[in-house]
């Protein structure tokens, strides 16, 4: 298993896991540990992303990266919509550690405006709609920019969601193959 966990002082980003609150979509926090890993691959894309958000001034707000394959079945079972959940038969890229959700912040911490909340499962979370305010529209497209420009493909439904583009070559994770497990 080649996760690494991304914290400080390598990654420098900021945190709101937030299937470990209960601040999401179940409204009950999923992870019992607060932790956010990422493969070695995976991790010298977002080192990538990094500073090319920090050329403008800019972080990334991390709210999910690798997902057990458990807490996957958790939010399966709870909202099981193909178009913003990924069937835990099939794999998600996040119980592979490929995928990482984020927002970009300020110099201040304060998030840009990206029109929806993170995990808005509803067309307007959609990349591309013009239905959000037109300073939303931009920082999405700077959000995708930065990601694309270091290494990372992007997921339709979700301004928020960035995957290696090859994600299905990577193994399926546990949360009992985890050092000290998050759920």
């Amino acid at each position: 298993m080649d996760l690494v966990e991304i914290a400080a002082p390598e990654f420098d980003v900021e945190f709101e896991i937030a299937y470990a609150i209960a601040n999401n979509l179940t409204g009950e926090p999923i992870y019992r540990r607060a932790a956010c890993y990422l493969h070695a691959d995976a991790a010298k894309l977002l080192d990538r992303a990094i500073a090319l958000a920090a050329e403008l001034g800019l972080r990334l707000k991390i709210f999910d990266a690798f997902r057990p394959v458990e807490a996957q079945w958790v939010l399966w079972n709870h909202t099981p919509n193909p178009a913003f959940l990924a069937d835990p038969r099939k794999g998600s890229p996040h119980s592979r550690g490929v995928a990482i959700d984020l927002t970009l912040i300020d110099g201040t911490g304060t998030p840009l405006e990206m029109g929806t909340e993170f995990d808005a499962f509803t067309p307007d979370a959609h990349h591309g709609v013009t239905d959000v305010s037109v300073k939303a529209q931009g920082n999405r497209y700077l959000l995708l920019g930065l990601m694309m420009a270091a290494g990372w493909d992007f997921y339709r439904n979700e301004w928020w969601h960035y995957q290696m583009f090859d994600a299905r070559r990577y193994p399926l994770i546990s949360d009992k193959e985890l050092p000290a497990g998050m759920m």
